[in-house]
């Protein structure tokens, strides 16, 4: 891709709000990965319809912070993250929140799932050009990677972010988690209703609804919730269930 040719605009770096939310800053060369990921998702949507997000501060929020806010409940983050932890990004689309999670967490192997060869081939192209040695990716449905042995509960944190309805994302994502595990389900609005519903499919599928934080976005204060689930007994095999089923009837 040509970069050099693009008069592109550069990313804030708020320091100040990335001390404040996670008691954290990036590097300056976690910066200059954050600005060249913009780049190249400014280039690719030419081409593909990564994301209607594009302006700086917006991209910064809606997609940077946002994906890292995901893995910091309690503005901590999770601590095996840093521990040679296995993830798996699930519906990757632009490759949020698993390039964030790369770009911070150089100890992680985060796995990049989407099922549209188009898409799957610009996150080559992303994980080439900022040398994410910690990527790699994998052309899908969670339905079926579900039912591999080399992938079935074989992770320790699954995202899954804009992919359905709450208990469709857990059927996607929970028979991918190791037992003692966790899914996080990145979600705008959130009812009391959607809650009774997910903790019913989750217990079927061998979890706990954890936790779900509600937290307000530091630019546009809009809401947003990220929802924890806890893998804690093997899920039956009987899911995921077929393609397409998860969406069309979820739990």
């Amino acid at each position: 891709m040509n970069l050099e040719s693009l008069p592109v605009a550069s990313l804030p770096e708020m320091a100040k709000i990335w001390q404040q939310t996670f008691n954290w800053q990036p590097t300056n060369q976690q910066q200059r990965q954050f600005q060249q990921l913009y780049e190249l998702i400014l280039e690719g949507n030419r081409q593909l319809n990564l994301t209607r997000i594009t302006e700086p501060e917006e991209f910064w929020e809606k997609h940077l912070w946002d994906s890292l806010k995901g893995i910091a409940p309690k503005q901590q983050f999770i601590p095996f993250l840093s521990q040679n932890a296995s993830v798996i990004d699930i519906g990757t689309g632009a490759g949020f929140p698993g390039v964030a999670i790369c770009i911070i967490f150089l100890s992680c192997h985060v796995t990049f799932l989407d099922s549209t060869r188009k898409k799957i081939n610009f996150i080559d192209t992303v994980v080439s050009n900022l040398s994410l040695t910690n990527a790699k990716t994998l052309i899908g449905r969670a339905e079926e990677i579900g039912h591999k042995n080399d992938h079935r509960e074989n992770y320790d944190l699954a995202v899954i972010r804009a992919v359905g309805s709450a208990s469709a994302c857990a059927e996607y994502s929970l028979p991918l988690v190791k037992k003692g595990g966790l899914a996080v389900i990145y979600r705008g609005s959130w009812t009391e209703e959607e809650n009774q519903t997910l903790e019913n499919a989750v217990k079927q599928l061998g979890g706990i609804v954890e936790l779900i934080e509600e937290f307000t976005t530091p630019l546009n204060k809009s809401i947003r919730h990220y929802l924890y689930l806890r893998k804690v007994k093997n899920t039956s095999f009987d899911f995921p269930r077929a393609v397409g089923i998860p969406r069309q009837k979820p739990l």
